[in-house]
Parts: C-alpha cells; structure tokens; sequence
C-alpha cells in the first residue's frame, strides 16, 4: 500500500499539476511554432523557385529524418562547447525543449501542408491565373483555405505527436510531467504506481487531442476515419 498511498496526498496532485502546466505550456507554443515554420517550408518548397525550393526540401527531410532527442542534445550541449552563454545567449529549459520539438514538427506538418496543397483541383489554380490573380494571392486566398481545410485532422492530431515528444524534457531538467514524476519517483521510491498514473494522465490527454481533431474535422465537413 505505501506505493500507492501517497497518491491520495493533495500535494501528490499538486506537484503533478504543476508538471502537467509545464507540459501542456512546450506543447502549445511548439504546436504553435511548428505550424508556422511549416507553413513557411511549404510555400518555399512549392514557390517555383528551384534554389529556395531545394533548400526548404532538404531543411524539411532535415527535420522529419533527425530524432527530436537529438535535437534536444544538439540545443543542451553545443551552446555550452560554443562559449555562447559568455555573449549574452542563453536558453532557458523551456527553449531547450520547446525549440527542438518545434524543428522535429515542423518537418512533419511541412508535408502535410504540402499534401493539402496537391489536393487542391489544377483547375482552380489555372482558373484564377487566367483572371489575373498573382500567384502569391491565389495561394493565401484560394489554395491555403482549402488545403487547411482538408488536412485539419492531421494537424491537430500532429499535437499528439508534439506532447510525446515533450517527455523527454528530463534531459534539461524542465519541470513537466514526467520530470515530477520522477523526482516522485524519488522521493517515495514508488515507480510503477508512479508511471502508472503519469501514463493514464497522458492518455487522456492525448485522447481529448484526438476528439478535438474529431470534432474540427465534423465542423468543417471533412470526413474521417473512425
């Protein structure tokens, strides 16, 4: 019982509320930040522009082939074998987490963005070029609408994603979920009863992502999976 019993302690549940703040803060602002600089990839791969198009294709298999933990090693160490803290720079572990989560993403929703685009009839495109519309407002306003419209589900589900990858924060010693849990773990050297929980907490987190996917996706007519 002394594994489980301190999970009935207020204090449990408000550490661990403090963690899961910490978690769901990463994951918004990288959500957030992946979306954008995916958006950027994208338009820069299907500019028609061939340098900066091959730059975006090869940023974006970058970032899609390169493990997030990598990453998250990349932004602990290097700036420290760099000197970089003695000029003034210096990320905090939330940047430390939230920056390489955001590249690990943004790779990932570049292509989905890109398939929305092709999923948009030629036609549509010809047809507003012929009425002398610009090509970079035939994009914002004819094209992006649609390949948003028909992607949503897979963006929203890509958060899921993006709260995994968020586990790991460990590494730099951010205060989410999991690091609480394990300094729980510690303390009352419970550590299935432990991960248990932690485990249940992010299942139905990420199950609220799914039905928030489900319920965007009914909103806007497009059809889903079950």
């Amino acid at each position: 019982p002394r594994y489980w019993t301190f999970l009935a302690q207020p204090t449990t549940w408000r550490y661990l509320l403090q963690g899961f703040r910490g978690t769901v803060s990463v994951a918004l602002t990288a959500g957030v930040l992946s979306l954008l600089l995916g958006l950027v990839l994208m338009l820069g791969r299907t500019s028609g522009i061939r340098p900066l198009s091959a730059l975006c294709r090869v940023v974006t298999d970058f970032f899609r082939g390169v493990p997030s933990l990598l990453l998250i090693y990349f932004f602990f160490f290097v700036p420290a074998q760099l000197a970089v803290p003695q000029y003034g720079i210096k990320l905090s572990s939330f940047w430390m987490i939230a920056l390489p989560v955001t590249l690990a993403a943004s790779g990932v929703l570049a292509e989905v963005l890109r398939a929305g685009v092709n999923a948009v009839p030629r036609g549509q495109v010809e047809a507003a070029l012929s009425l002398g519309m610009r090509r970079g407002r035939i994009m914002f306003k004819i094209v992006l609408p649609q390949a948003v419209r028909f992607v949503i589900p897979s963006l929203i589900s890509q958060l899921v994603v993006v709260v995994k990858d968020t586990t790991v924060a460990y590494v730099v010693s951010y205060p989410d979920l999991m690091q609480n849990a394990r300094v729980l773990i510690t303390n009352y050297d419970a550590l299935v009863s432990m991960y248990f929980t932690v485990a249940i907490v992010y299942i139905l987190l990420n199950y609220a992502i799914n039905k928030l996917s489900g319920f965007v996706a009914e909103r806007m007519g497009v059809k889903i999976i079950r």
